[in-house]
């Protein structure tokens, strides 16, 4: 079977933030999906939406363009030499960001045909499932900065079934945003209300749910230390990224002056990268994305490298739905497996331009039969949503 083409779409769609609310123009999620098609009318798909958004989907969308023109021809099912390919190919830029993000994408792409043509799961091709659903945590729609919202959304996640949710309880007090680092601070005020709405949460929702905190990787080494130390009187079951990525060393002395679990990975690509925080014992956690650390065939990898080193892995997969679907067939297959992120406990925003909603029940996802990935999108949907240029 041949790869005939690789197509990258861009689309902006309608988003929510709860089930009730209507879809508005006004709000619109940007999703960048990936398109394999081959020789025997089989087609995969990939994703690799990147964060925050335009400017890297449109500069990995390019690459993904061009690459692929490079492997028309190829043999889809030539998944590892495929992978190692684009990745050698582009060393002399890196192996991190949009390199690794651009083998995502179609290594995704790939598994999904693979699992086609076979007519399984692309879980059963990874070895068969060890679990017969997908743990999930989720995200409030108000990332924090008011008591009485945050209360109200914690109360919401809750209620749907979900033991475990994320939040950013600083986000309000950095005015440049979660994307922004200048010197690694934060007003004693901020501080403060982020210990108060996360002390009120805890009350909200009793002393079983787990409330993971997420940092954003924004804080210079005293400030991270200041803010955990706050934050572990209400029992958190994280610190998420506490320092920017470029500095183990940072990581390693917030870890040592702090009693809190750490996770580190989204900003981690590709197996090598985590080889020095397992060694160094520099987290409880790790959160690689497979839209981003290099894809199925790397995520799998990564997994069985922390399962070695005892390490759970809980993978960072909030974005569109084939991300959520390609981080659960990984996860089905793994025994070291904590929980699956996504972006909101409900997911209905998917269905405009999916085949099947996914099934989601009381905190849980549980994976169809179907093979491949167990989701396609509809090309159809795509168009109408799509940007001009990025449109397939």
């Amino acid at each position: 079977m041949k790869i005939t083409s690789i197509k990258p779409w861009i689309i902006q769609v309608p988003w929510t933030e709860r089930p009730a609310d209507k879809p508005s123009d006004d709000v619109k999620r940007e999703l960048l999906f990936v398109q394999v098609d081959t020789d025997e009318g089989i087609t995969g798909w990939g994703e690799v939406t990147t964060y925050p958004g335009p400017v890297g989907n449109r500069a990995v969308a390019g690459m993904i363009r061009e690459v692929g023109t490079t492997l028309v021809g190829r043999d889809a099912s030539h998944i590892e030499r495929i992978w190692n390919d684009n990745i050698r190919s582009l060393t002399y830029v890196g192996t991190r960001g949009a390199v690794s993000a651009t083998a995502s994408a179609i290594d995704i792409a790939l598994w999904d045909i693979r699992g086609k043509a076979l007519g399984l799961p692309i879980y059963m091709l990874l070895g068969g499932p060890v679990r017969d659903k997908i743990g999930l945590y989720t995200h409030p729609p108000n990332p924090g900065g008011d008591v009485e919202i945050a209360i109200a959304d914690a109360k919401e996640l809750v209620a749907s079934g979900h033991r475990a949710f994320k939040f950013d309880p600083m986000m309000h007090s950095i005015p440049e945003g979660n994307a922004h680092y200048i010197d690694g601070q934060i007003t004693r005020a901020g501080m403060e209300l982020a210990w108060e709405i996360t002390g009120a949460v805890r009350d909200a929702v009793g002393p079983s749910i787990e409330i993971l905190i997420d940092a954003h990787g924004k804080y210079n080494v005293p400030t991270a230390i200041d803010l955990c130390r706050g934050l572990e009187e209400f029992d958190i079951f994280w610190f998420e990224e506490p320092v920017p990525v470029e500095s183990n060393h940072a990581l390693k002395q917030v870890r040592e002056k702090t009693n809190a679990k750490i996770s580190v990975g989204e900003r981690l690509f590709t197996r090598w990268e985590f080889i020095n925080v397992f060694e160094n014992e520099l987290a409880d956690f790790i959160m690689p994305d497979v839209t981003w650390t290099g894809g199925i065939s790397e995520l799998k990898k990564i997994a069985t490298l922390a399962e070695s080193y005892y390490v759970p892995i809980s993978p960072h997969d909030a974005s569109g739905p084939i991300n959520v679907m390609a981080g659960a067939q990984v996860m089905m297959t793994v025994p070291n497996f904590y929980k699956l992120e996504t972006s909101r406990y409900d997911l209905s925003n998917y269905n405009s331009f999916i085949d099947e909603p996914l099934d989601i029940r009381s905190g849980d996802l549980y994976l169809p039969e179907r093979p491949g990935l167990g989701v396609n999108l509809d090309p159809e949907a795509l168009k109408k949503y799509a940007i001009e240029g990025f449109d397939g």
